[in-house]
């Protein structure tokens, strides 16, 4: 039986968080779990807790992302970090104007509580912000992790990169071709255990270094 909607999860080492996030799912909401070489047991507990579990043994955010949205069923298709930075619960508000037809694309624009988004990632991500602004493609406060749209629409953009890049890919290629982009503020919290990309200035960096790539190799 297909889901309303499906959640994607790119998941690597998050044992300590996703009970939180798979307890608070929407009813409706089924959570496509990949788990892209964690050591932590993170694909057995989100079995436990009922999840749809893929293995991407190629490491990459972006060839996660890719893994759960081809495992992907339902018309709708979102996607959310696992560390619990970002709650479930809000995943409504942000897939509504996907489900009414008013958008394509909406983006889960992060309002930071004390201490949960570190300085070097938040000038990351204004970094990234001005780019895409600079090039006249659109004007977004965030790059932001929870998003949603149609699956099938998704499919068709042609993602290639595998990286950090896939979610500036997205939005680049959803301008490109005329999508509606709209954002919806979100709570972003303190997440569970350290972070692989923002918790670092070195993964921050990586990250900013394969958005550029992105924005060098995409047409302006």
């Amino acid at each position: 039986m297909t889901s309303a909607i499906d959640v994607v999860l790119p998941v690597l080492d998050e044992a300590e968080a996703l009970p939180w996030v798979l307890g608070r799912m929407p009813s409706g909401y089924r959570a496509i779990v990949v788990d892209n070489g964690s050591t932590d047991g993170s694909a057995g507990i989100a079995e436990h807790h009922g999840a749809l579990v893929v293995s991407e043994p190629r490491r990459g955010f972006g060839a996660a992302c890719w893994a759960g949205l081809t495992a992907a069923t339902a018309d709708v298709v979102c996607f959310l970090d696992a560390d619990g930075s970002l709650d479930p619960r809000e995943l409504p508000r942000v897939a509504a104007p996907v489900l009414s037809g008013d958008a394509d694309l909406v983006l889960g624009a992060r309002r930071a509580e004390r201490g949960a988004w570190p300085m070097h990632a938040r000038v990351g991500n204004r970094m990234v912000a001005r780019a895409l602004r600079a090039r006249g493609a659109i004007d977004l406060a965030d790059i932001g992790p929870m998003r949603a749209a149609r699956r099938e629409p998704l499919l068709r953009l042609g993602i290639l990169d595998r990286r950090f890049g896939w979610p500036l890919e997205m939005v680049v290629r959803a301008v490109d071709v005329g999508w509606r982009i709209t954002e919806i503020p979100v709570t972003y919290r303190v997440r569970v255990g350290r972070s692989k990309v923002t918790g670092t200035v070195r993964g921050t960096a990586k990250a900013v270094c394969d958005m550029r790539r992105v924005l060098a190799t995409s047409r302006p």
